[in-house]
């Protein structure tokens, strides 16, 4: 047998050929043969992308090879991405089938920036294991958190919007002041005026806070969750991760501004 120039093929086909017979496969033998399952072939038939054989007298399926190639091209495109119900339409090569590809390109585009992403915060946990702490837009602040702070950051991004984490990120960046390292280190059973004197040395510096990022000082506007969601995480948080002593100079500090704020309102109703 002679084949076109170009068209050869590592073997003499002539003596295949002569040598071999013609032996139709069945569905489990042409699913090995591209790589795929009986069941997806079954299901091929069933949606109309794989035509059926014709059958043997005694039943079985009878496949040759424009069914293999066929199957083999379908697989082609489902492993790019390819839905198989747009299977028939990029094969037409219209318009459509330009509009699928595109949007599976883009769609493959942002899946390598997510892996890339991925790849670059395996490596910071790589570098740094406090980083696994942290939410991704804040690991660069792993170091200088002590692990409590961190744990409470990870909990509030479930809950937080990009512009607040945004904002706390701004917030955490700047130094942080020996006040902040005596309330981590505040033991549980800190007498009370030394929570008193801690709170009112806080409460100043919490107001500053909510002053220079607004963002942050409403938990129901700064949380895309449910007002009452927002609140149970950081509620739970707060108890799991503090001590009571902690917990106890955070209600003296809400209850001084609380108190602030009423008296500057009484104040400027009385001008």
């Amino acid at each position: 047998m002679t084949l076109p120039q170009g068209q050869g093929l590592p073997w003499r086909q002539g003596s295949i050929l002569e040598r071999g017979i013609l032996v139709a496969w069945s569905t489990r033998q042409l699913a090995e043969l591209a790589g795929t399952t009986a069941k997806a072939v079954r299901h091929y038939h069933e949606i109309g992308l794989l035509d059926e054989p014709e059958r043997a007298s005694n039943g079985y399926k009878r496949y040759g090879a424009s069914h293999l190639v066929r199957l083999l091209r379908i697989r082609r495109l489902t492993d790019l991405g390819v839905a198989l119900a747009d299977v028939p339409s990029v094969e037409s090569g219209d318009d459509k089938a330009r509009q699928i590809l595109r949007d599976l390109d883009a769609e493959l585009a942002a899946d390598i920036e997510r892996r890339h992403r991925m790849r670059r915060e395996v490596a910071a946990i790589m570098d740094n294991q406090t980083a696994l702490d942290m939410p991704p837009e804040l690991k660069t602040l792993a170091d200088d958190l002590p692990e409590t702070q961190r744990a409470l950051l990870m909990a509030y991004s479930s809950i937080l919007t990009p512009q607040a984490m945004a904002a706390l990120q701004e917030q955490l960046s700047g130094p942080r002041g020996d006040l902040e390292a005596e309330f981590a280190a505040l033991d549980e059973d800190a007498p009370e005026d030394v929570r008193q004197r801690m709170a009112e040395r806080m409460a100043p510096e919490v107001r500053r806070q909510h002053r220079a990022h607004p963002a942050l000082a409403d938990l129901g506007l700064a949380s895309h969750r449910e007002r009452a969601v927002a609140e149970s995480v950081a509620v739970h948080a707060l108890v799991e991760f503090h001590n009571r002593a902690h917990l106890d100079v955070l209600r003296r500090v809400h209850a001084i501004l609380v108190g602030n704020d009423a008296s500057g309102s009484e104040s400027d109703g009385q001008r």
